[in-house]
């Protein structure tokens, strides 16, 4: 990449995931904090929990696989309509609807919209904090099913916390987000029920 950008007179950008911080000790984190980092002078955009249209379905982030989980439960039950009744029903029985939240769901995420990200460095995320559990009620609330929220055991070394200090940002860049978690979910949702041949509502 570096050649081509080389032969083409072309910018690169090298980003970075904010998981390199692990289960932070520094609460937000700011770009000094090195975390797991590994101390090489580079530049870094560190990306925090980017969501929207086009991510993959299955990618296992938490922002895809409520909205996923959500809708794979609307075509299951769209069936009841269209297909054999009595199979289909059982099919909804055996497998009822749940968005699976690891234990005990009060772990902290930001969401940033996707169009927030574009071409920024230094720090860049949305420092609204919402538990894993306020953001399955908030899918739920989207796709207006009544499904349950369901607890699930936690990953090796999922973290406790985590959200972005974009002080830097505002300051060097006069940047800050501007989708709220509420206005970008529906555009998410919209570009799923598309992919997943899922009727709107």
């Amino acid at each position: 990449m570096l050649g081509l950008a080389k032969r083409v007179g072309a910018k690169n950008l090298l980003t970075s995931t904010s998981e390199v911080y692990g289960d932070p000790l520094v609460h937000p984190q700011t770009e000094s904090y090195w975390g797991n980092v590994n101390p090489i002078e580079i530049r870094i955009a560190r990306i925090f929990n980017t969501y929207g249209p086009r991510m993959n379905i299955d990618d296992g982030r938490v922002v895809s696989n409520f909205i996923a989980q959500a809708l794979r439960f609307v075509t299951k039950a769209f069936k009841v309509c269209f297909a054999n009744i009595s199979a289909a029903i059982t099919e909804l029985l055996a497998a009822p609807a749940a968005l699976t939240v690891q234990k005990q769901g009060t772990q902290t995420r930001n969401f940033c919209y996707v169009s927030d990200m574009e071409t920024r460095p230094i720090n860049i995320g949305n420092p609204g904090e919402f538990t894993m559990v306020e953001l399955a009620e908030t899918v739920k609330d989207l796709i207006k099913l009544d499904v349950e929220i369901k607890m699930v055991e936690n990953t090796p070394d999922d973290p406790r916390q985590r959200k972005p200090d974009i002080s830097k940002a505002k300051e060097v860049l006069g940047w800050e987000p501007k989708v709220k978690l509420r206005e970008g979910l529906p555009l998410m949702e919209e570009d799923f029920c598309l992919r997943l041949g899922v009727l709107e509502k």
